[in-house]
């Protein structure tokens, strides 16, 4: 079994993945696939200041300094991630159509897919569906977030591996929180629309299930996580999904009819935000976990608002309804919304974050500007916090009022 696992966990396993699908570094693209391993520890000079800075490659592939940043979080650890340089190598794409279909099949699992989709559900379909989705959707990226942390399983090494992706370089791998969302979304939509708009429900399930196998494999094809990191986040996602399935209904309601609804979210949402797991090293997670318990607590806020005002801007008449027509003048309102929207999410994304940034770093006598000071846990945690949870308020209880005024609802 545990021959099984480190199998699994392997790089060999994803870089000969990449190579069967067209993906191979220049160094070993001209050697028919062959690869002429590097040794685990190669120690790399600069040339043009040997004695500053000598970068090592360490047994996950990326390069380090002896160099290291006076905020504590960046200090390279166990983990073998080292967040200022990357010793990436280049590589060749072979297969142009698996490149950009892979590549795209990545992007359901990133910020700009989560700040469209489920609020043009709300604006267009159901705000019902949206709030499920965000409901579900927060409890399983916090699990799989912190499970990172805890576990502290590394990425693929690169060599041999090809990394498509920078930015989440310096986190864990196990579970892949990308394939965990995927399916949380998708098979949440899957089981909550039956009651709410009419629809085939096999297909349905084909999209789910092919949307989710595409995520999967483009984990591994951007080289961003391990087989065994993309099953595990499938199972532990399919399992949330499974043991809370019987009390959405009951949430849902305890949601937008509990007095003590709003005040519940906020303080466990920041309550999370705050003890989230420490690292000896900087990464990423914390700062996108505070960022999607924000819009989760805004936007269960924001719910619980409109129930109260007696405006939910969900469907009238029996359910479930039949699918709006696919008509040119619905899609231009339906375009005209979604445009209008993203603009308010995005205008108040960038004015709450500079006005929070501003307090945050006077308060505490340090530059906005000083990218380590932001990192720093009592700046992080509180202005992304309200610049998120901002965005949430404005999604569930402005944009639908703006839509009224603009006669676009």
């Amino acid at each position: 079994m545990l021959k099984l696992l480190k199998y699994l966990h392997g790089s060999e396993l994803v870089a000969k993945f990449q190579r069967a699908c067209g993906l191979f570094p220049i160094e070993a693209a001209h050697q028919n696939g062959n690869w002429a391993n590097p040794p685990r520890e190669t120690p790399l000079q600069d040339a043009d200041a040997p004695d500053k800075l000598t970068r090592l490659r360490c047994g996950n592939g990326h390069a380090i300094t002896n160099e290291q940043d006076s905020n504590s979080n960046d200090k390279h650890k166990e983990n073998g991630y080292g967040v200022g340089v990357s010793a990436r190598p280049q590589y060749e794409v072979r297969n142009r159509l698996l490149y950009f279909l892979f590549l795209v099949s990545a992007g359901l699992g990133h910020e700009v897919f989560y700040i469209t989709f489920p609020p043009c559900l709300h604006w267009n379909l159901d705000p019902f569906l949206c709030r499920r989705l965000v409901n579900i959707w927060t409890m399983v990226m916090y699990i799989g977030q912190a499970l990172k942390d805890v576990l502290k399983l590394p990425r693929p090494l690169s060599p041999p591996v090809v990394k498509l992706e920078k930015r989440v370089d310096a986190e864990y791998g196990l579970p892949s929180t990308h394939v965990m969302a995927t399916i949380a979304i998708f098979f949440t939509l899957l089981l909550s629309a039956p009651s709410r708009v009419q629809f085939q429900f096999e297909v349905g399930l084909l999209v789910a299930v092919v949307l989710s196998v595409l995520v999967c494999l483009s984990r591994l094809y951007t080289g961003m996580h391990s087989a065994l990191d993309v099953i595990c986040g499938a199972l532990i996602s399919a399992t949330l999904l499974l043991v809370t399935y019987p009390y959405w209904e009951t949430f849902d309601r305890l949601q937008l009819t509990s007095p003590l609804s709003p005040i519940g979210a906020l303080v466990l949402a920041l309550f999370l935000s705050y003890t989230y797991p420490e690292l000896d090293h900087y990464t990423t997670t914390r700062g996108d976990t505070t960022t999607i318990l924000g819009v989760g607590a805004g936007c269960s806020v924001g719910y619980w608002v409109n129930e109260r005002l007696g405006e939910t801007f969900e469907p009238q008449g029996v359910l479930p309804i039949p699918l709006p027509a696919l008509t040119l003048g619905g899609l231009a309102l339906g375009s005209a919304r979604f445009v209008v929207g993203v603009v308010a999410l995005v205008a108040t994304r960038q004015m709450m974050k500079t006005a929070s940034l501003w307090v945050l770093c006077s308060w505490y006598g340090v530059s906005v500007k000083d990218r380590d000071a932001r990192r720093r846990k009592e700046i992080e945690v509180p202005y992304k916090f309200t610049t998120y949870i901002s965005i949430g308020l404005v999604h569930s209880i402005l944009v639908n009022r703006l839509f009224i005024g603009l006669a676009l609802l």
